[in-house]
């Protein structure tokens, strides 16, 4: 009875028409381990069979020889327009969102991007922007802030310097903070690097907000030291919240080996802690940005020749370093050694993002093939990680990190019966990042993309005139209010 029932819905499968048919492909799940040739057929937005049987489509994708993988997902893309996700779009990406330091308004962020988004979206409410603006001496710039769709330059605010210094600023953030998550924020941004007055009480304070409205904390510690990583860690640990500590590699340098072990340990202990990295050995931020405050070359290891001037590529002198920081501007910081990059690569728990920059010609190349880089030189060149390993770290395992948070997500990041169709059909054997530190490039070998089940990518070019990106958006609404105790 079971065989003949399989038969009859294997049956039915086949005598359907659906509007995608991907036909042949060697089809990659790493939730469930699938690995073998199968067909896959979509109807609207959504996966309808997965079958060795032949099926029919109004369109068909011949994926033989190709891999079909779940579409890439980036917790860490500050390239949030159209214009930067079409890099990402061809490194496989079907959602970018914006989580380590989030937005001034998580409303204004999903209204601007409704209906005008190749990929899927989201953001987190952002720590470092709502502390500046309740603050008396800059209260001016919450309207202002309130406006902006986009908060990475806001990190250069003038409350950097200014510690919160009493309980009604400490009451306000936490308003402001609870305000964006009501608006769909997927968790709290907490950059505190680049906000020095951010005292370790404030930011512990955040952490037991955290865990009572039981949202994630997406952070760039204070620092490239380990005490930075262990004031994340014990104040999770302390409080009971989530963590997810962004690019591991480039806030750990040459502890690397020490801070993935005390995640690892803090981990199997039951802490709710996850990390990212992404595959290049240079970083990349603003010049102006609290990180090149006096003694840089000591904490980061490294002098002016390994700073680089994003507008032109070239590198920085003693002589230009202080023109250049005054007139403000993106530099990339070649300062990680290869070893440690695999390292990071290596790690069973440690996800791939790519802290991918706005778009700009000159961007760090991470904007445009970090996921094509890991498939390419750490699974395909190096075999530091399996085919199903690396795609675990840019699929499921992001997935998994969101779904408390945004039911969304248990959709994503997966192939089967009833998912959504964000799907990436690569060739395993030719894809690699193209992007330098000179020029953004598309990566090779991505030869099909579909969001939400529309055709995106189309023999490696992409399809205009589609917009089928949609909001990824926070559970948060009925938590108790954070004035209670």
């Amino acid at each position: 009875m079971k065989s003949y029932t399989l038969l009859l819905i294997v049956a039915l499968a086949s005598a359907q028409t659906y509007d995608i048919v991907i036909a042949n492909g060697r089809v990659m799940d790493p939730e469930t381990g699938l690995d073998a040739i199968r067909n896959i057929g979509i109807r609207g937005s959504r996966i309808a069979a997965i079958t060795s049987a032949p099926l029919t489509g109004k369109t068909s994708i011949d994926a033989k020889g190709k891999v079909v993988a779940p579409g890439f997902i980036d917790l860490h893309a500050h390239g949030q327009t159209n214009e930067a996700n079409e890099y990402q779009l061809h490194d496989g990406v079907t959602t970018a969102l914006e989580l380590e330091v989030g937005v001034a308004s998580v409303e204004a962020y999903l209204n601007a991007r409704k209906n005008n988004a190749l990929l899927n979206y989201g953001a987190t409410a952002s720590h470092g922007i709502t502390r500046t603006t309740v603050m008396p001496k800059f209260a001016n710039l919450e309207a202002e802030a309130r406006k902006t769709v986009l908060g990475w330059n806001e990190l250069m605010s003038p409350g950097r310097y200014e510690p919160i210094t009493n309980p009604e600023e400490m009451t306000k953030l936490a308003a402001g903070l609870e305000r964006g998550l009501r608006e769909g924020g997927l968790g709290i941004g907490m950059a505190h690097q680049y906000y020095p007055a951010a005292s370790r009480e404030e930011i512990f304070r955040v952490f037991e907000m955290a865990a009572r409205w039981k949202v994630p904390i997406f952070t760039h510690v204070r620092s490239m030291e380990v005490e930075a990583m262990q004031e994340v860690i014990s104040n999770a640990a302390a409080t009971g919240a989530s963590l997810h500590i962004v690019h591991v590699n480039s806030m750990s340098l040459s502890a690397l080996p020490l801070v993935l072990e005390m995640i690892g340990a803090a981990r199997k202990r039951g802490l709710d802690i996850t990390t990212e990295a992404y595959p290049y050995t240079a970083a990349s931020t603003h010049l102006e940005s609290t990180i090149f405050d006096d003694g840089w070359q000591k904490r980061l290891g490294i002098g002016y020749g390994d700073v680089q001037w994003e507008k032109t590529g070239e590198r920085l002198t003693a002589e230009t370093f202080g023109p250049y920081r005054k007139l403000g501007g993106t530099v990339i910081m070649h300062l990680m050694k290869p070893e440690w990059i695999a390292r990071a690569m290596a790690s069973p728990f440690v996800m791939v993002a790519s802290d991918g920059m706005p778009y700009a010609p000159g961007a760090h190349p991470r904007s445009a093939g970090t996921f094509s880089r890991v498939l390419g030189r750490y699974v395909r060149e190096q075999k530091v990680l399996t085919l199903m390993e690396g795609l675990k770290k840019m699929t499921i395992d992001p997935a998994r990190r969101l779904e408390p948070i945004a039911p969304a997500m248990k959709q994503k990041g997966r192939l089967k019966v009833g998912a959504d169709a964000d799907i990436t059909v690569f060739d395993p054997n030719e894809i690699y990042d193209m992007a330098t530190f000179e020029k953004l490039i598309f990566s090779k070998g991505i030869d099909h993309v579909l969001v939400n089940g529309v055709h995106l990518i189309k023999a490696g070019q992409t399809v205009t005139g589609v917009m089928p990106g949609q909001p990824i958006l926070g559970n948060y609404s009925s938590a108790p209010s954070v004035r209670r105790r």
